[in-house]
């Protein structure tokens, strides 16, 4: 099969494409006919290995220990491990597995969900570590509710796309941060309110939330509770920005973590994970027409490392897909 890989991290310059063996699935493990794979900065920081903290959780110090790319993945189940109950061959399904860059790959069944059934395969690869994060960030961490003003930063990107969405979904009062040339997509997917950041400050007073969402992960705390309210949470996302060595876990996870129990406000840092019982609930909202993805640009298989060299630190807006 044709796969991209790489023996270094680096650049997008690193990538290969080439023919690789065939994975196949352990007992208890699916193997999927990949169809598209969704691409973010989550596939650019496995691939440089930046920040180096990367590597510490268990990429590999030196080099990469898997030369495949590719987490999000959407297709078609070709054989199933025979331990595995969850799915049968021919399924459409969506999830994350080791390797989505590629004809072939094997994962989990826990990690996989059947296609929603108004999505394309392209659409659905946009769906699980962007839509997953949303979720958990604004349900299981920032607890959401009716009627709460939440403000998402970072509101065009993969995930803040997804967050708009869910929130409104939720019954939230939604405000968006993004960029000029990102105002109208922003409010296109639901938003109430859009703040341009090239032009207002969205911490400068006049408006306080109830639920912050930051995917952008560059503002410092300080400035970010400025617009929280006295007893408000803040849940961050991205950990974009920073050293080479820790980028923005510093600010995510310590200064965050440090900080919440001597201040009213809430602090949260977010780890998220794709797990079935999430996968379908995307899947729920995706069929009741409350979440769309936005695609920002689609290429194949051999283009790949011309999108991953577009993918750094989080710019760009909504999700980009590769097909094979």
């Amino acid at each position: 099969m044709k796969a991209m890989t790489r023996t270094e991290y680096g650049p997008a310059d690193v990538l290969e494409f080439v023919e690789v063996e065939v994975p196949v699935p352990a007992e208890d493990e699916v193997q999927i006919r990949v169809r598209a794979a969704g691409v973010g900065p989550e596939v650019w920081h496995v691939m440089t290995g930046r920040p180096y903290l990367v590597r510490i959780m268990g990429f590999g110090l030196r080099k990469p220990k898997n030369p495949l790319l590719g987490v999000d993945v959407a297709g078609v189940v070709e054989a199933v491990g025979r331990n595995v109950t969850q799915v049968r061959p021919g399924d459409e399904v969506f999830g994350t597995c080791d390797g989505s860059l590629a004809e072939y790959a094997c994962a989990r069944p826990d990690k996989m969900a059947p296609k929603p059934n108004s999505f394309t395969l392209e659409q659905a690869a946009a769906l699980p570590t962007s839509g997953c994060t949303a979720l958990q960030g604004l349900r299981d961490v920032g607890r959401v509710a009716a009627g709460q003003s939440v403000l998402i930063i970072g509101a065009s990107g993969g995930v803040g796309t997804f967050a708009v969405q869910i929130a409104k979904a939720f019954g939230a009062e939604v405000s968006g941060v993004c960029r000029t040339n990102a105002v109208g997509l922003v409010r296109s997917i639901g938003a109430d309110h859009v703040v341009d950041y090239t032009r207002e400050d969205f911490a400068d007073g006049e408006r306080r939330y109830d639920l912050i969402l930051d995917t952008a992960g560059r503002r410092s705390l300080t400035h970010l509770r400025r617009a929280l309210a006295p007893r408000g949470t803040l849940v961050i996302v991205g950990g974009e920005g920073g050293g080479k060595w820790t980028g923005g876990f510093e600010r995510q996870v310590l200064r965050a973590t440090l900080m919440s129990p001597i201040v009213r406000q809430r602090m949260r840092p977010l780890t998220s994970t794709a797990r079935r019982e999430d996968l379908l609930a995307l899947k729920e909202l995706a069929e009741a027409g409350r979440l769309t993805p936005v695609i920002s640009k689609t290429c194949g298989l051999s283009e790949a490392a011309s999108v991953l060299s577009d993918a750094q630190e989080g710019h760009g807006r909504g999700k980009t897909i590769v097909t094979t």
